[in-house]
């Protein structure tokens, strides 16, 4: 199974609440934190609501 590191790439501040809450429920806390999730459809579709605010690498395993 594949896995994605999720990069921030900007900051989250004076985001939407709910953009917010998405990074901080990813793991990512400051610019430049990367964290490793499953690829799965919850993370996909966590990475679409705050697609401007990361980047992403696939992982294969």
């Amino acid at each position: 199974m594949a896995q994605l590191k999720i990069t921030l790439t900007k900051s989250a501040a004076h985001r939407l609440p709910k953009q917010r809450t998405i990074v901080k429920e990813l793991g990512l806390g400051r610019v430049n934190s990367s964290v490793v999730k499953p690829d799965n459809a919850a993370t996909r579709g966590a990475i679409f609501q705050i697609s401007h605010l990361v980047s992403v690498e696939e992982i294969k395993d």
